[in-house]
């Protein structure tokens, strides 16, 4: 069996950190079956039937989303409000068939979801001998019902559940998922405005799209239950299910767009600087393992390990600290994606740090040219300590550009405890322009100079060292600092050392 799947987000806000796994995992299974099965399919469908809530813009913020973490459907994308007939056309095809029932109840309240719920708050009102069938409508004779629907009176269709049974599937993740039909309400199909409810557009839209495997978070296994009594009254053999773990705040509390704003939104991380490449490869370890003690993967090898038995059961934790700027989002989100930066191929690094020059305003033409070279030796030496693409616009600012901030802290640190040096560095420039008229201006030639004036200055290397970090670089750490002074070059070196602009700040 051709394996099909598909992530249907609602479109209310932007792509969830949550909604973001779900579509990976369904990426990544589709993928894995595709390495047998060519004909495997991803497929996209928008969910924009709550015509109150969905907006063009939670639409576009989805697609912005997948398009970054590269997540292309592999068919033209569903949008399900486009199906609404042919929903209507089945709930009116179950209620010709003896397999639904109008209900007639009044709309004297506010909205039709009073209807919905009428059957449940009387059960509610039951206790324990609640009837989930306590509705008048339900064995109205069919002549009496129809007769009532020419007059134009109003109505809801409701699937007819029968009286006693079980649902029962075999959960992908969870196992063995069973539940009594005494525990279910006779199901609203179709609202008496004619709109169709969500449970009765997603089996319809999963049949005619040929979904084979539906991986969905756990909050929607109750919906589960109740969407296989529609396959079942449709004669269709429901799809394979397999639900996820949900993602909790660190409180263990529900993780929500409402509570927690934008450090759950995807173009949060984009714009933040983070790898997609990284952030899928901390998504897929959010409830999922190959078993191994492994961290980094690579897209291929998660498609070649990627299993649903691989899926916890337990909900995973995304931490962060909201009123702290060092954790504002999960700390192995930040370590992957340094590791990333520091450790991925150079050629595929250097588009990503040129876009986000473009973006500051600090990007050159002569890096694609001339200064080619220089680019290239630069990005891989600064990339190191680096946790987004930003610190190359902002700790990394000074290789790129005259216009750089001075770090406090590192002033502090590194100069204002030495005050001797706002004589010493600028003497070091001198040193500088008297030693390499003639000589190249590399690591071992600079050290040599450097180690020199230390001693004469009768201080440590260090203290030389780290105020020249401060006054080329403006922070405090970084690499090795001969390698900087080798990168910005003796003339920019000198100037540098001869400035007075930290020392007044």
């Amino acid at each position: 069996m051709t394996t099909r799947v598909r992530f249907a987000p609602s479109p209310t806000g932007y792509l969830h950190i949550g909604s973001a796994r779900t579509a990976l995992f369904n990426y990544l299974f589709a993928r894995h079956a595709g390495l047998t099965d060519p004909d495997s399919k991803f497929l996209l469908r928008i969910e924009d039937t709550d015509l109150a809530r969905s907006t063009e813009e939670s639409t576009r913020s989805i697609l912005d989303g997948l398009e970054w973490l590269g997540f292309a459907p592999d068919e033209e994308i569903v949008f399900q409000s486009d199906n609404a007939e042919k929903h209507r056309e089945t709930a009116r095809k179950l209620l010709t068939e003896g397999k639904a029932y109008r209900d007639f109840t009044p709309k004297e309240a506010p909205s039709d979801a009073n209807i919905k719920d009428a059957i449940k708050e009387r059960a509610r009102e039951q206790g324990a001998d609640k009837n989930m069938r306590d509705n008048p409508f339900r064995d109205l004779p069919r002549d009496e019902s129809d007769a009532r629907a020419a007059a134009g009176e109003p109505f809801a269709i409701r699937l007819r559940v029968a009286e006693s049974g079980k649902t029962s599937f075999e959960d992908q993740v969870y196992g063995l998922q069973e539940r009594d039909y005494s525990e279910i309400e006779d199901l609203v199909l179709l609202r008496s405005d004619g709109h169709p409810l969500y449970n009765l557009a997603v089996v319809c839209d999963d049949i005619e799209m040929a979904i084979t495997h539906v991986i969905r978070g756990q909050d929607h296994l109750t919906n589960t239950h109740k969407q296989i009594l529609i396959y079942e009254a449709l004669g269709v053999t429901p799809p394979v299910f397999a639900h996820l773990p949900l993602i909790m705040a660190p409180n263990k509390g529900k993780l929500s767009k409402r509570k927690h704003g934008e450090v759950v939104s995807m173009t949060t991380y984009r714009d933040a600087g983070f790898l997609a490449e990284a952030f899928r490869n901390y998504l897929a370890l959010l409830g999922w393992s190959a078993g191994e003690e492994q961290e980094i993967y690579s897209l291929d090898e998660l498609v070649a390990k990627f299993s649903l038995s691989g899926i916890h059961r337990s909900n995973a934790i995304f931490n962060f600290s909201p009123d702290d700027p060092r954790k504002w989002t999960d700390d192995k989100a930040q370590w992957m994606n340094a590791e990333y930066i520091r450790t991925m191929p150079l050629d595929e690094l250097l588009p990503h740090v040129k876009a986000e020059l473009k973006a500051a305003k600090l990007w050159r033409e002569e890096y694609e040219e001339d200064d080619r070279a220089w680019y290239e030796r630069t990005v891989d030496l600064i990339r190191a300590r680096f946790f987004t693409l930003k610190d190359f616009s902002s700790q990394g600012r000074a290789y790129f550009s005259e216009d750089y901030d001075f770090d406090s802290a590192a002033i502090e640190k590194n100069l204002s405890k030495f005050p001797d040096l706002r004589v010493w560095l600028p003497e070091l420039a001198e040193r500088f322009e008297a030693e390499f008229g003639d000589k190249p201006f590399n690591e071992t030639n600079i050290e040599l100079v450097v180690r020199a004036f230390t001693e004469e200055k009768g201080t440590k290397l260090g203290v030389i060292m780290n105020g020249a970090r401060t006054l080329l670089t403006g922070v405090a750490v970084g690499p090795s600092m001969l390698s900087v002074f080798e990168t910005l070059g003796l003339e920019r070196s000198i100037i540098r050392l001869r400035s007075q602009l930290a020392w007044s700040q």
